[in-house]
């Protein structure tokens, strides 16, 4: 049994917006740099990071949660983890609260921190600097 990966990150965007940066594919692959291709459909494929990772949608509940099949390329056939993200209010802006569920151990560190590292870190990055073009 695997440990579930738990992280709640603040971002200054509503959540519609977070939950539009994870599901529509030009989105999703401006903010992470990463080509990604997302179904909307519950049953839907979706693969990011040039095919790296994929899955299935398992759930879509627009602009507040969305839960998928997940996994990595390299890991064994029958290797699928869960993923839930929920997007919500927070103070200043919206949060996403990420539960990740059986990835495989010789992966939990990596995966863990490539939610840091290739999610998060990018988002900020890539909402603050539409911040500044908006404004500019």
């Amino acid at each position: 049994m695997t440990r579930a990966i738990q992280q709640r990150v603040l971002f200054r965007a509503t959540p519609q917006e977070l939950f539009e940066l994870y599901m529509d594919s030009r989105k999703h692959s401006r903010a992470t740099g990463a080509p990604a291709k997302i179904s909307r459909k519950i049953g839907g494929p979706w693969r990011a990071h040039g095919g790296q990772i994929g899955g299935t949608n398992l759930l879509i509940i627009p602009g507040k949660m969305v839960v998928q099949a997940w996994r990595a390329g390299f890991w064994k056939k029958e290797e699928v983890s869960i993923l839930v993200l929920k997007f919500s209010k927070s103070r200043g802006g919206g949060q996403v609260d990420l539960v990740h569920a059986g990835v495989p151990a010789h992966d939990f560190k990596g995966v863990r921190e490539g939610w840091r590292k290739y999610y998060w870190k990018p988002w900020q990055k890539y909402l603050s600097e539409r911040k500044r073009k908006r404004r500019g």
